[in-house]
């Protein structure tokens, strides 16, 4: 039985279609659907040949350097190609039939799943938060036109002049601290975009390679338990050990990118938290400034206006009156 870090490649068989997913001896059903991303290895380029043909001119020997790789390495990588390609293609459609067995690292693609969770649940809170800015800047743009009509009908209609003063300070202030606080919040969205596009879809590209190297890593490691399955010949030994080697590459390559990955989505939740903690206190607190400034302001000019209207009151008589 091969090992792949803790990762058993024995393929036993579970329920009626034969599937299994290996991870510490446990038999689990197969996953639903897998995406598989298949990407050609990549190989050492070899010797080239050089080649240098002189050649006489009317002005002098001009030197040609041709540098080509025969023509047998070239179809030799082609093929190598061709047959890892076609290998990884015939796993991934084996796994989306339910026929196939794949290798599970339980761990590793949980914090997978629970990082595309929280990438989705983020997306959902910038595009609200995105909303609302819009929202408020509409808000305050109106806001302030109120206010300098109001400020126009108090220089128009002096017995009302105090209350439309009133009403066009209030407004105007509500637009000024509206905009500061329509500023707060597309600075958490912009914050939030950068966290979501490119430092968690670079983790997330991360995750598709390692899910191309397992699906590359299990067509290898199927192959090889077909070929132990067979009897022993002059015909199947020099095949097998081909095998083994090339699955002995293959269980590398996995077993690097996996780690790399794995080391990766545990310095994202890090940088994640702090990301987080550090704008949600400054959301939190634009949003806590905004409410105290309006309210505060409201009310002390809601006082200073009603001990001059009370004044106004006093010291004013109907023209009847005055008759």
């Amino acid at each position: 039985m091969e090992q792949s870090g803790g990762v058993p490649v024995e393929d036993r068989p579970l329920g009626s279609n034969g599937t299994c997913h290996h991870n510490g001896g446990d038999v689990t059903s197969c996953p639903p659907e897998v995406t598989s991303e298949v990407t050609m290895e990549t190989e050492e380029r070899k010797d080239e040949d050089t080649t240098v043909t002189p050649q006489e001119t009317g002005s002098g020997t001009v030197v040609q350097v041709n540098n080509m790789m025969s023509a047998s390495e070239t179809l030799q990588r082609v093929r190598r190609w061709s047959v890892s390609k076609y290998k990884a293609t015939r796993q991934a459609l084996s796994e989306k039939l339910g026929r196939g067995s794949r290798t599970v690292d339980l761990d590793l693609e949980s914090q997978l799943d629970l990082l595309r969770d929280d990438r989705q649940r983020y997306e959902n809170v910038t595009a609200l938060a995105q909303t609302l800015a819009n929202q408020l800047a509409q808000f305050t743009a109106t806001q302030k036109t109120l206010g300098d009509a109001f400020s126009d009908l108090g220089l128009k209609t002096p017995p009302l002049h105090v209350e439309f003063s009133l009403n066009a300070d209030a407004q105007k202030f509500l637009s000024k601290s509206g905009k500061t606080l329509s500023d707060a919040i597309g600075a958490f969205t912009s914050d939030m975009n950068t966290l979501i596009n490119k430092t968690m879809e670079d983790t997330m590209i991360n995750a598709r390679q390692y899910e191309a190297a397992r699906i590359q890593y299990d067509a290898y490691r199927v192959d090889l338990e077909e070929l132990n399955l067979k009897p022993r010949d002059t015909n199947t030994l020099p095949k097998l050990e081909r095998a083994q080697r090339e699955f002995q590459d293959q269980r590398e390559r996995y077993q690097k990118i996996r780690h790399d990955l794995s080391v990766k989505v545990k310095l994202l939740e890090e940088n994640k938290v702090k990301v987080l903690h550090h704008q949600l206190w400054l959301l939190h607190g634009a949003m806590a400034a905004h409410t105290l400034s309006c309210h505060s302001f409201l009310d002390q000019s809601l006082q200073h206006t009603m001990t001059e209207l009370k004044n106004m009151a006093a010291g004013s008589a109907s023209f009847l009156e005055e008759r």
